[in-house]
């Protein structure tokens, strides 16, 4: 059994946008032609219209221009109002895929999909959250050490007080968000030497944002994960995007949220 479903955006409580529709806006704009668009879509041309006239009623302003004559015999062409919903509904598409791959996790378990519903909701300052699942808690004193492994591949090592772990109902198995702050992360082009209480992970460069005072570094981990690293400027390294890179992260600085 796996979670799915549809999306759309409708308007005055009628459907306006869906997958078909934003299809038969691309064609019409590839083509230049409703007629073209509707046979590329095996529909027919009465049917084509018939979207396009409803998505017009709904719309705050037209969505198709009509041309007559001219060298080209004439045709349609969409608004840029038109390329502006096109863009809002696919954004909006791909943040609800991306919603519900999340909930994939929990197969036809109800219970899960509750816990993940309430991670789903967490919400930090913190750039850096990684959906991650405990794989070993070793109780030293007052403190915990949380081995961890993140969605889509890597390990991690995250210290907190025993008594949050407790407090939270933390156990091996458990799914959780490793919390980063990005000013936490430190990315070197250069192999670091292993320290005990250090997380070495190795990934490439994928972004680099300068500012007058830092450098910020989107640093891909994975297909599931890319971690955002603030620096000072003062960092003489010259990054460059494609470069293998190495992100050094205390295990001290690794929030637990669930």
């Amino acid at each position: 059994m796996k979670i799915d479903g549809r999306f759309w955006l409708t308007k005055n409580g009628q459907s306006f946008l869906g997958s078909g529709r934003i299809e038969l806006l691309d064609r019409i704009q590839k083509t230049g032609s409703i007629h073209a668009a509707a046979k590329e879509m095996k529909m027919s041309y009465k049917a084509a219209w018939e979207r396009i006239n409803s998505m017009n009623n709904l719309a705050d302003k037209p969505i198709i221009t009509r041309t007559i004559g001219g060298k080209g015999g004439g045709g349609t062409v969409l608004t840029p109002y038109a390329h502006k919903l096109m863009a809002t509904y696919h954004r909006f598409n791909e943040l609800h895929r991306q919603f519900i791959d999340r909930f994939a996790e929990a197969g036809d378990n109800p219970e899960q999909l509750a816990r993940i519903l309430s991670r789903t909701f967490l919400t930090t300052s913190a750039r850096n959250q990684l959906p991650s699942k405990i794989g070993k808690i070793e109780l030293h004193g007052l403190n915990a050490e949380l081995s961890l492994s993140i969605s889509g591949g890597g390990m991690i090592t995250s210290n907190i007080t025993a008594k949050s772990a407790q407090n939270m109902g933390l156990t091996e198995g458990s799914d959780i968000y490793a919390i980063i702050k990005s000013s936490d992360i430190t990315i070197t082009e250069e192999p670091p030497t292993p320290h005990s209480n250090i997380n070495i992970l190795e990934g490439v460069i994928n972004s680099v944002e300068n500012s007058e005072e830092s450098i910020e570094i989107g640093f891909y981990l994975n297909e599931n994960t890319t971690l955002i690293a603030l620096l000072n400027k003062s960092n003489n390294n010259a990054f460059k995007v494609g470069e293998k890179a190495y992100a050094l992260i205390s295990a001290n600085s690794i929030i637990i949220g669930s």
